[in-house]
This record gives C-alpha cells, structure tokens and sequence, in this order.
C-alpha cells in the first residue's frame, strides 16, 4: 500500500464561463492544499488494486484567474473562496471533505481507468478518472465532473449574463508514492 498527498502531487480544480458576459469573468484554477491518499496496487492484476482520496473543501484555493476585463486580484480571491465555501456550493462547515473511492481499476500503469465513487455534499456518484504513468514514479491524470450532478448550482452573476459552466476538470499530478507498513512489513 501507498500514500500520496499535498506534498508529492497537485490536484487541481479548471473551471469556465459560459453566457453572454462570458468575457467579464475568469477561468478559474483552484488548488486542493490538503489532501491524501492511499493506493493498493496490483501491476499484473489492476482489477485488485484500489484507490482512495480525501480532500478536506476548507483547503480549496484560487490559484489562477485566466481571461477577463481585469486580472483576478486578492480580493477577488477572497470573494470567491467565500463563495465556494458557502451553503449555495460546497457548504464546508457541514461537508468537510470531498471523498473518491475506487470501485473497478483497468488498463496498465502506463494508461489506466479508475471508476469509483466521488462524494460531494454527502452525494455519491459514480467517476470515471484517466491516468497514466511516465514509468518512473510521476502518475497524472484528469476526470470530467458535471456540478450539478451533486446538487451544486453553478455560480451565476448579472443576471444569469456570467456564468460557471456546469462542467469542470479535475486533473491531478503524483510524483511520489509512499510506502505504508502493511501485514506482514516492517514500518518504516
């Protein structure tokens, strides 16, 4: 078994504008700064490994604001995170954490599918994730999520004129796997 987390990887959340006042608002890419994971893997049977992920919501940051009239400033940072953490999106103070669970694993460690469930606001639904690996220690991948499969409205402004898209990718990036004890190892 393995762990990975913030400090040997990067999940990132991308999302886009849609609607006629598209060019006012900003792509978005927010960061999950606390996060962790463990893996049970099975190169010559990827059907018995498994993969789990707990992303604390509280941790989701605004790291890049692309397009727009005016650059994202701190502020605007600020403003979204509240957003973000509200009862209206991801309601932090009553759902502290996004979970990911594998359910089936196919493919190779070079090019993999994980399927699992993805809970959101005590929602869950099932995920398909790519990946693959550059056969040393580096695995990255993507997943495609539609919001309101889980209950969360898409942030709307003016009118409805700017909005979130409903779709948004997750990709993630893991440069270091590390070993847990497990029965019959040592720790450490």
């Amino acid at each position: 078994m393995y762990s990975f987390g913030q400090s040997t990887g990067r999940l990132l959340i991308k999302t886009s504008r849609s609607g006629l006042g598209r060019k006012a608002g900003h792509d978005l890419t927010i960061e999950a700064t606390r996060w962790s994971g463990n893996a049970i893997v099975v190169a010559d049977d990827p059907g018995k490994s498994s993969v789990n992920v707990t992303v604390e919501t509280e941790s989701l940051t605004v790291r890049e604001g692309s397009g727009g009239l005016k650059p994202l400033t701190d502020g605007d940072r600020t403003e979204i995170k509240k957003t973000l953490e509200g009862k209206a999106l991801l309601h932090t103070a009553q759902h502290p954490t996004i979970t990911f669970s594998s359910t089936s694993i196919t493919g190779t460690p070079q090019s993999f599918e994980i399927t699992g469930d993805l809970t959101i606001k005590g929602r869950a639904h099932s995920v398909t994730v790519h990946g693959g690996s550059d056969g040393d220690a580096m695995v990255s991948g993507w997943a495609t999520l539609t919001q309101s499969t889980w209950g969360i409205k898409p942030y709307s402004a003016f009118l409805g004129a700017l909005r979130l898209a409903d779709e948004i990718r997750i990709e993630y990036r893991v440069t270091k796997f590390e070993p847990l004890p497990g029965p019959g190892q040592p720790p450490g």
